[in-house]
């Protein structure tokens, strides 16, 4: 797990500065969104995180802000940028991807009238009990480095691909298929969300009211879209912001552009992130491994 972490923050560090070497560098105003206003509101993001989430010790800030924080990037972004429209479709997508996340996330009593309180991920609490992640200083390192600073960096990288498309060249038929697709892909993403709820839900009544499990014995979902691909909330995240990138291509006439980076970022922290929640599932139901066999992890008919 510290490898895979270590690896994280030694990426997000590089795979940016790599990537802006390809394609078209950017022009003065892009350079003026991100370096005069976008790396101060993201630092200030991260500051957030890390001091509530110190003082709290509650450390799902950034979970918090996940579907939120984007929203309002792209639409600082675009309207510095004068409101293009490719930009204001971009940044309506992301608000219709921002909004659905939230609901799911207020639902499991993440949000409360005491804004740093509310549900931490359950992972991070396993975690502080793993060795080297004992002792307060290297989790509070932890939790400025990776919780606060990699998580947030990401965010923001995967809305960056919006800036490429202050050129205000006008919309064509790739980008109304795009943006049909990303619908698609959020979509799904609810689906799947919404049968993982319907079943942890009707678990939890059974177990709560004495009646026998039945099909829920087995302690995880695995019917409908879970059926098909193990994680297919965490596989239509990633294709969301991968074709949130497509409209970097579009703008820019470039498959690879300095935009790439977010998107990249993103499918290797998913998996590194179901990597271990997979370790806690296989730990904690006796059938997840065969789960596991049978069933691809993101990638339907196929071994990922």
């Amino acid at each position: 797990m510290l490898l895979t972490i270590l690896l994280l923050i030694f990426t997000v560090v590089c795979l940016p500065i790599i990537s802006f070497y390809f394609g078209t560098p950017l022009n003065d105003l892009q350079q003026t969104i991100l370096y005069d206003n976008m790396v101060w509101i993201v630092g200030g993001v991260i500051a957030y995180c890390f001091i509530v989430g110190e003082l709290t010790r509650n450390n799902s800030q950034v979970d918090k802000l996940w579907s939120i924080v984007p929203i309002y990037y792209v639409w600082h972004m675009a309207a510095v940028a004068g409101l293009p429209d490719r930009m204001v479709l971009m940044a309506v997508l992301a608000s219709i991807w921002g909004i659905r996340l939230t609901f799911n996330f207020a639902r499991r009593g993440a949000y409360t009238w005491k804004f740093w309180a509310g549900e931490e991920d359950y992972r991070w609490e396993i975690l502080r009990k793993k060795p080297g992640f004992t002792n307060k200083w290297v989790w509070a390192a932890f939790n400025l480095f990776f919780i606060s600073g990699y998580q947030n960096t990401l965010i923001f990288l995967f809305t960056i691909p919006i800036l490429t498309a202050t050129n205000n060249s006008p919309l064509v038929i790739w980008d109304y298929l795009l943006a049909l697709i990303f619908i698609a892909f959020v979509v799904l993403e609810f689906i799947a969300d919404q049968q993982q709820w319907n079943f942890q839900k009707e678990k939890y009544r059974r177990i709560k009211e004495g009646i026998p499990l039945g099909e829920y014995e087995h302690g995880f979902v695995r019917s409908g879209l879970w059926s098909m691909v193990r994680h297919p909330n965490y596989a239509m995240e990633q294709a969301v912001w991968i074709a949130f990138y497509g409209f970097s291509v579009i703008a820019t006439g470039e498959w690879i552009n300095w935009s790439m980076a977010g998107c990249v970022l993103l499918v290797i922290l998913f998996k590194g992130s179901s990597d271990f929640s997979e370790a806690i599932s296989a730990e904690k139901y006796p059938e997840y491994k065969t789960y596991q066999k049978n069933v691809p992890r993101f990638v339907p008919f196929t071994k990922f």
